[in-house]
């Protein structure tokens, strides 16, 4: 639900819309004052009405509602995005959602067609507890169809068309989009960022938004447009949407601009995966009931099965190792044995850069109690010990441990920092914005953007004394 108050509409509170309700003879005994209102909506396959209410939202009072409106089209293909299937870059995986069971198509190169296959989620899939969640209780919208289907035959760093659908239901636009250098190329232009979410495009308040979302969107599609950025990388915290399903609909028109260019390459984050007795690694509400299914089904990585959401891939000269905290990782568990083989198995001579990326930090200078988990750090920074190469030119010192950037400013509401922060704390930027990153053979550059003004406001660079 997305609501506005009336007196959005400045000649509100004035009257200076008067509308006679009420006639004796001649002369009106009874005038209202009448507000105009817009809203930005999405296709969310299912019927809207707008209500008029009264009460606030703990105790509305609905005064009237409009007719339902359909719309035109409920089995659009909608909100395309895509991503790597592996560290080739000779496929790439396209997925979209549509009010269609049936399988679609995508018409991609030079005349090339290969079908989708269909997916969806349902009430029953979500979790619950004593603690009604919002994503089985009170929250759930049908998700329609998802759709993904891989196009092959690709080659590295070049750029094709394709839209997707079918006859029956429609097609989309026709987009372009660039394929990430191969894995041990020279180079890869990349950004990065975590906890996005959305922001209305209109006036609305809603039930959890995240203020610097749409500054963040915008400053990246530029970015990508430019041609400059080779893939995406969101680490967790995707949509915010924490069992209010339809927010996801919200979410996947936001970045379809851009994940429709470069591949979109996710990790994920408490807020897609923990809930009670879901056996995500936190005992926390925080999914809203979700447990990780509309963020996996959404959002389809190169992982080895569902709900073990790691994976490492390679992109240009850089190998990405990317976790969940959000799961397991204690030393005798699946996903520690997995990280510890993945990193050791790095070859340096094709990919000298190894970026390990999960959602939770093991640094923070912010307060609050559970800005980071000790155990967390404890566990797995020995393993980035071991595989640590290379040498940090931010002040011209070696440090002994992995350099680490927390890039948690994509849109979610800012903390403040600490008064002291320890001496490790190298800089500390709370505006919102993204990194963005240029990888070769012989340095790794990495710059903090920010999305208001598009200046670089932090910088520093990783080198190796290494040559092709």
């Amino acid at each position: 639900m997305q609501a506005q108050y009336v007196s959005n509409d400045p000649d509100y509170l004035g009257c200076k819309k008067k509308e006679c309700k009420k006639y004796n003879g001649t002369e009106c005994e009874v005038t209202t004052c009448s507000a105009t209102l817009s809203f930005h909506v999405v296709n969310i396959r299912t019927d809207i009405e707008f209500v008029l209410f009264g009460g606030g939202f703990d105790t509305p009072c609905v005064l009237t509602r409009s007719s339902t409106i359909s719309f035109a089209n409920p089995k659009q293909p909608l909100y395309g995005h895509i991503s790597s299937t592996d560290s080739t870059a000779t496929s790439m995986r396209l997925t979209w959602v549509s009010g269609d069971k049936e399988s679609q198509e995508v018409n991609y190169g030079s005349g090339k067609t290969v079908k989708s296959t269909v997916t969806t989620f349902s009430q029953d899939d979500m979790c619950s507890s004593a603690l009604r969640s919002p994503a089985k209780d009170f929250g759930w919208h049908d998700p329609g169809y998802i759709h993904s289907a891989v196009m092959t035959g690709l080659k590295p760093s070049t750029t094709f068309s394709y839209k997707y659908g079918s006859d029956v239901v429609g097609w989309s636009d026709e987009t372009q989009f660039k394929t990430p250098p191969a894995g041990g190329s020279d180079e890869l232009k990349f950004v990065a960022f975590g906890d996005m979410g959305k922001a209305p495009r209109d006036a609305s308040v809603e039930h959890y938004i995240q203020p610097g979302s749409l500054t963040v969107i915008n400053a990246m599609t530029k970015e990508v447009e430019s041609g400059n950025v080779d893939s995406i990388f969101h680490i967790g915290d995707i949509s915010y949407a924490t069992g209010f399903l339809v927010e996801w609909d919200f979410f996947l028109s936001l970045i379809s601009p851009m994940a429709s260019q470069v591949s979109y390459m996710t990790a994920i984050g408490n807020h897609e995966r923990d809930y009670i007795n879901s056996g995500s690694k936190y005992v926390t509400p925080d999914s809203g009931g979700e447990c990780g299914i509309p963020y996996e089904t959404y959002f389809p990585m190169p992982t080895s099965e569902k709900d073990k959401p790691w994976y490492s891939i390679d992109k240009g000269s850089v190998h990405f190792t990317v976790i969940s905290t959000e799961h397991d990782w204690t030393q005798n568990s699946e996903q520690y044995a997995w990280m510890q083989k993945d990193m050791a198995s790095v070859d340096r001579s094709k990919t000298p850069w190894l970026i390990f990326a999960g959602h939770r930090p093991m640094y923070s200078s912010t307060h609050g109690l559970f800005s980071i988990d000790n155990s967390f750090t404890q566990a797995v920074e020995p393993l980035l010990k071991q595989n640590k190469d290379g040498v940090d030119t931010y002040d011209h010192n070696n440090y002994a441990a992995p350099v680490q950037a927390v890039i948690g400013m994509a849109g979610f509401s800012l903390d403040d920092f600490s008064d002291n922060p320890g001496d490790w704390s190298l800089i500390r930027i709370s505006k919102y914005g993204y990194l963005r990153a240029h990888a070769t053979w012989e340095e790794i550059d990495l710059k903090f953007v920010n999305s208001n003004t598009g200046d670089v406001e932090d910088h520093f660079r990783i080198t190796k004394n290494q040559k092709r």
